[in-house]
């Protein structure tokens, strides 16, 4: 579905670089699908449904930059295409320093090591920033999503295969938090609190949040949030476990559900400096 809303146009960033263009293209890779769509910075919104192809097997840079070269095809025709100019998005399941991946979940492991950043830009021939999934969903969420407006320290948590993470510090992402790996009795904390452990152990509704409050519990003891964004497929269903859970900290869905990568990619290239040899 496309997304309209008249929210107020995010403000400039100081580069004065991205953001001369308003539409960006975004792209989220997961494990099964790659979902693609223009998104208009003013208000988050999609300049088309979210589109989707299916991630290839395997999923080595070089098959998933095939796929991408067709997304930047298609999406740059039409009467909303993003300038030649705009810089593309492109959220994947990786840890990324400067550009580099450095892990590598539902994906080949060939692009361990490699400058993701650099490759991309080379093969589709246009600017292209690369984020962690996670970390691009609550760039979304905080900026056009359940966060907008929240000052302080938002902390984002998707529960799904395992728990993913993003924490946004007055607006400012600190990136590649891997919060699901955080130790909770003698486990990985995604091992006892995914929407995935819920199906594989039967949980009812009432069990499940006690493994969501404790873990939530740490994560407040930790960062002291001021918002935690519960997001995932299992938000959908928010009303049967987060109403359970006793916090301090005020706890919300996400509100952009299979978009959410794709906006936090988009803006996150809207905001980048570009590359160095750019």
């Amino acid at each position: 579905m496309v997304r309209s809303s008249p929210r107020s146009a995010p403000t400039p960033a100081s580069t004065g670089w991205s953001t001369l263009h308003r539409h960006h293209i975004g792209v989220d890779v997961g494990g099964t699908r790659i979902k693609y769509s223009a998104v208009d910075m003013a208000d988050g919104s999609l300049t088309t449904p979210v589109l989707q192809r299916p991630t290839p097997e395997p999923a080595t840079p070089e098959a998933v930059a095939a796929q991408l070269e067709l997304v930047v095809a298609e999406l740059s025709e039409g009467p909303s295409a993003p300038d030649p100019e705009a810089s593309v998005g492109v959220a994947l399941p990786t840890i990324l320093r400067q550009g580099v991946a450095c892990s590598a979940a539902n994906i080949d492991d060939a692009w361990i090591g490699l400058d993701v950043r650099r490759f991309l830009t080379g093969t589709l021939g246009r600017t292209v920033q690369v984020i962690n999934d996670a970390d691009a969903a609550g760039l979304a969420e905080v900026r056009y999503g359940a966060g907008r407006g929240s000052a302080g320290t938002v902390l984002l948590i998707t529960l799904g295969t395992g728990i993913g993470s993003a924490l946004i510090v007055d607006g400012r992402l600190v990136p590649n938090l891997e919060l699901g790996h955080l130790e909770l009795r003698g486990v990985d904390a995604e091992v006892r609190a995914s929407a995935l452990a819920r199906e594989r152990e039967g949980l009812d509704w009432p069990v499940y949040a006690e493994r969501l409050q404790e873990y939530l519990a740490h994560l407040e003891f930790l960062f002291s949030p001021d918002l935690i964004i519960v997001g995932g497929a299992i938000s959908a269903q928010h009303e049967l476990f987060l109403p359970l859970l006793r916090l301090d900290t005020r706890v919300v869905p996400a509100e952009l559900r299979d978009a959410a990568g794709i906006i936090g990619a988009a803006r996150h290239a809207y905001l980048a400096l570009p590359p160095p040899e750019a």
